[in-house]
């Protein structure tokens, strides 16, 4: 169980540790502050982790997910930290902001919940394809390097550093067996880190100078302040992150062979925002669950939330602990771009499995299929492509997976739903040529 944990901690630890370094960046935090700063995110992580996976009341899915702050909400909050004239007040306005629409979205998860309706195989097939191709260029960018300006950046030290670890943990998944198969990543990250020494690309300095105990002590930026514009900003990034939550639980619920009904993503999206409500008060920011957790369960079809409850354990440790917080720091970026792949790689697989099943031998499935992804892809292989929208439609249109999970909602509903349509009866039986009418009646081939 503590492998396990520790698994999914690996996994999820430079996705937790980005958006503190960020923002905390743009406000001009001293090293100490940025360390703090850093740490009460881990702890915050861990306790969003605990009410996800173990549950209250009807507040968390019970399903094994890792929760932790998510990045959709960087661009916002250093947008909140530029309008701010005095940077001492920038922290609190930012979490006065995050408090009022972890709030707002804790009100609002029961309608998110009754939206399982429209969310059949080929919406949600499509929109588990889409993390997993979401989540695939992140690894890609770890796999060369943490630092873009970096000589050694895409070297072939740091991209034989990444194939070493991928060729590690293949060779676990084939030739193992039992716990040691399990965890195949964890062992990965391990043996790749040891690697990495004689390359120089394994830092030992963040432990030497971690503190062995530390408490993110409540408002400790000061207390939360109260902008119409920051809550307007960040509310709207909630909804993103609401809307991406559903997509994940649906995905895992796909995993895991326990569909998630509509009370399930209800308790999942009041997990969500009732970590985000609370985390503030310890200094974190909004909390959201991982996507490439999914990928590791997929992977190692270890389905037990007690598992990921105890990596939340461990997140509450580092958090209080910034010596063991600083371990998981010294695995290299190439080293968990290896294991990356292969974890959000099966998460895209896991989609194309939940396809199979949606009925595409008929055009309109095919149809909402293909622009979906389309529409998801779009920030993915052209970033700048939505550069004259306005900011606040942007942090929907920059997310592929909200794009492409909108994109699938309307497009069934229109095709599948509204009215009747003489191609909704229409079965593929072969490729279309071109010219080829949609709605052009078919001839099954002779037997």
């Amino acid at each position: 169980m503590a492998a396990g944990g520790l698994q999914h901690v690996a996994a999820m630890y430079a996705g937790v540790v980005a958006p503190p370094l960020i923002v905390g960046a743009a406000v001009g935090l001293s090293a100490a502050d940025l360390t703090f700063l850093t740490g009460a995110c881990l702890f915050t992580a861990g306790l969003a982790t605990f009410l996800q996976t173990l549950g209250i009341w009807k507040i968390g899915a019970r399903l094994p997910f890792v929760n932790g702050v998510t990045f959709a909400g960087v661009a916002p909050m250093t947008a909140v930290v530029a309008a701010t004239k005095d940077r001492s007040d920038a922290l609190p306005v930012v979490f006065g902001a995050v408090i009022v629409a972890g709030l707002l979205g804790f009100l609002a998860a029961p309608f998110f919940g009754r939206a399982v309706r429209f969310f059949p195989p080929v919406v949600t097939g499509t929109v588990i394809t889409l993390i997993g191709i979401s989540l695939l260029p992140v690894a890609f960018g770890w796999a060369q390097g943490p630092d873009p300006a970096a000589p050694s950046y895409g070297s072939l030290t740091n991209l034989g550093l990444a194939a070493g670890t991928l060729v590690i943990v293949l060779l676990l998944r084939r030739f193992a067996t039992g716990f040691v198969k399990q965890i195949a990543v964890l062992l990965g990250l391990v043996v790749g880190t040891l690697v990495s020494i004689p390359f120089g690309a394994t830092d030992f300095g963040p432990v030497a100078d971690a503190a062995v105990v530390g408490f993110p002590t409540p408002f400790h930026f000061g207390a939360p302040q109260f902008h119409l514009a920051a809550i307007v900003s960040l509310c709207v990034v909630m909804v993103v992150s609401m809307t991406e939550s559903t997509a994940d639980m649906l995905a895992l619920g796909e995993i895991v062979e326990r569909p998630a009904d509509e009370r399930t993503i209800a308790a999942g999206l009041r997990a969500d925002t009732l970590g985000t409500a609370l985390s503030p008060f310890f200094n974190g920011f909004m909390c959201s669950a991982f996507a490439q957790n999914i990928g590791l369960v997929a992977m190692t079809r270890v389905r037990s939330r007690y598992v990921v409850a105890t990596g939340g354990g461990f997140l509450v440790l580092m958090g209080l602990c910034p010596m063991v917080a600083s371990l998981i720091a010294v695995v290299p970026r190439p080293v968990l771009g290896g294991a990356g792949v292969v974890l959000f790689g099966s998460v895209a697989a896991s989609g194309i499995q939940t396809l199979v099943r949606a009925g595409l031998e008929k055009d309109n499935n095919i149809l909402i299929v293909a622009v979906a992804l389309a529409a998801g892809v779009v920030p993915i292989t052209a970033p700048d492509f939505y550069h004259a929208f306005p900011d606040t439609v942007r942090i929907v249109l920059d997310s592929g997976i909200s794009t492409g999970c909108v994109a699938a909602v309307v497009l069934n509903l229109v095709f599948n739903h509204l009215g009747t349509s003489r191609a909704a009866a229409d079965e593929v039986t072969a490729p279309m040529e071109p010219g080829e009418e949609m709605t052009q009646a078919r001839t099954a081939p002779a037997r």
